[in-house]
């Protein structure tokens, strides 16, 4: 999925779920592929990529890199380790938003139940249909494919407006709800999308949609068979009149940086209002304020991206400007989590300190309170988080969090001086227990501290120093030593 937008485009991660509600997996063993999968887990997760030469053909990648394939006979496979002739396949939507799978070679239909999977029936029967479950993170950035504009929250006029050039700040965010095959779109306001436009407090059918793929890009089909388009000068975000969905009906998941506020130790916050430097002068949060957070997947360091485009940069003699339009060396700074603070030391080897002016510079060797930054994460009212084994969800019958689930829980992100509360939905607090469990019903919020290791994942610290892991039974403690791929989330 190319995209125009500033940031990547989401690769379409999905399980297919059989007419008997069971997941089509892909067994390590063997190369092995079966629909028993009870839930979506990794070995239950495939990765669409389409045809360079023929949009319309696909391949469907299994967690092992593998390919599924069909021959002559209809027999199903699951190994090959790139995409030959018996492994293309065509999407044949139905109007449920169900697909077929028809192989392009054979022109059958793939399906079947348990060990019991071909690819030899001549039509379409109920057996052939497999339902669609995202296995995305779920709250990323909406971009419309037509208006080249992203979807925000227009709190005013009580919509999702699609006018906006960057995806910027809380209002960009959008949240997938899924439940029973179909999705729903969530403003950071918990409110949801309803096809005539509106933003209503429940989930109902007027906003459950089902979601369609054409060309890679998405489209979502309302209660009424009409699907979602941006409508008029602002691209007024409802059902329009079209049964079919054309450019105007497509959109692009792209992912959620992280974006944040610092406030430095005189109080004030820094930002890029009086010009190309960077300082610490504003008593207001406003987008000039606010910073994007985009992590190195090569060097785990961090650019800061400006509401205009431009990128934080080490000039002469230390100074901090917001010149640089490309990423180099001079743009990159390693972040140094200290509880409640945070340092940054820039690309000289020298920590960011901030003038008795407000001007940032990388002139230290220590860190002292002119070092320290208090930053703030901005756009995660809403939290969910995606470990190595699932979603972090309560546990049914205790006070206890899952965190190996295929369903998502969603909880409140409440910042206090550097640290965060989790609230749960019932309006309770995330505590750790003196066994180092982490529970779900505290009266009283404790802290938890974010931090940011890699690109895409946060670590999350508790008032213990310790981190959130699942263990092997999948239930979420707080006893990491350190950070490794047991205690990093996708949020």
């Amino acid at each position: 999925m190319s995209t125009n937008g500033i940031n990547k485009a989401l690769k379409l991660q999905f399980g297919l779920i059989n007419y008997e509600n069971r997941y089509l997996t892909a067994e390590a063993f063997g190369f092995k592929v079966n629909a028993s999968g009870i839930s979506l887990k990794k070995k239950q997760i495939w990765t669409l990529e389409q045809d360079e030469q023929d949009g319309q053909v696909v391949f469907l990648r299994s967690h092992l890199g593998r390919y599924l394939a069909s021959d002559k006979a209809g027999k199903i496979i699951c190994g090959a380790e790139k995409p030959e002739p018996e492994c293309r396949f065509l999407i044949v939507p139905q109007s449920d938003g169900r697909w077929a799978l028809q192989s392009e070679p054979y022109q059958r239909y793939f399906g079947g139940s348990a060990d019991y999977l071909s690819c030899f029936a001549q039509a379409i029967g109920e057996q052939e249909l497999w339902a669609v479950h995202l296995a995305l993170h779920p709250q990323a950035s909406l971009l419309s494919v037509a208006r080249k504009r992203y979807a925000h929250l227009s709190a005013s006029e009580g919509e999702i407006s699609v006018d906006s050039n960057i995806p910027w700040g809380v209002d960009s965010l959008v949240t997938l709800v899924y439940l029973d095959g179909k999705y729903s779109l969530k403003t950071c306001d918990s409110r949801f999308l309803s096809n005539d436009g509106k933003l209503v407090k429940e989930n109902s059918n007027t906003t459950s949609f089902t979601l369609e793929l054409k060309s890679g890009k998405l489209a979502f089909k309302d209660c009424d068979g009409k699907y979602l388009a941006p409508v008029g000068p602002t691209g007024t975000l409802r059902s329009g009149r079209c049964s079919k969905p054309g450019k105007d009906e497509l959109f692009d998941l792209e992912e959620s940086h992280p974006q944040v506020v610092f406030q430095a130790a005189n109080k004030r916050f820094v930002s890029v209002k009086q010009g190309v430097s960077i300082s610490a002068n504003q008593d207001m949060e406003t987008d000039m304020e606010t910073f994007q957070m985009e992590i190195d997947k090569e060097s785990k360091k961090s650019m800061f991206r400006t509401n205009g485009g431009s990128y934080w940069t080490l000039v002469t003699h230390g100074e901090i400007q917001s010149t640089a339009t490309e990423v180099e060396v001079n743009t990159m700074f390693d972040i140094e989590w200290r509880g409640h603070r945070v340092a940054l030391k820039a690309s000289n080897g020298k920590y960011v300190c901030t003038k008795k002016n407000g001007q940032l510079s990388a002139v230290s060797d220590t860190v002292g309170d002119d070092e320290l930054l208090l930053m703030k994460l901005i756009n995660r009212p809403m939290l969910i988080l995606q470990g190595e084994n699932g979603f972090v969800c309560h546990h049914k019958n205790s006070n206890t969090l899952d965190a190996n689930r295929s369903v998502y829980d969603i909880f409140s992100l409440l910042f206090n001086n550097g640290a965060y509360h989790i609230k749960s939905v019932n309006g309770k607090f995330w505590y750790i227990s003196s066994s180092g469990l982490v529970c779900s019903d505290g009266e009283k919020a404790e802290d938890f501290f974010l931090e940011f290791p890699e690109h895409g994942r946060v670590a999350v610290k508790g008032s213990n120093g310790k981190y959130l892991r699942g263990d092997q039974g999948g239930t979420l403690m707080c006893d990491g030593a350190s950070v490794d791929a047991s205690s990093v989330w996708e949020y």
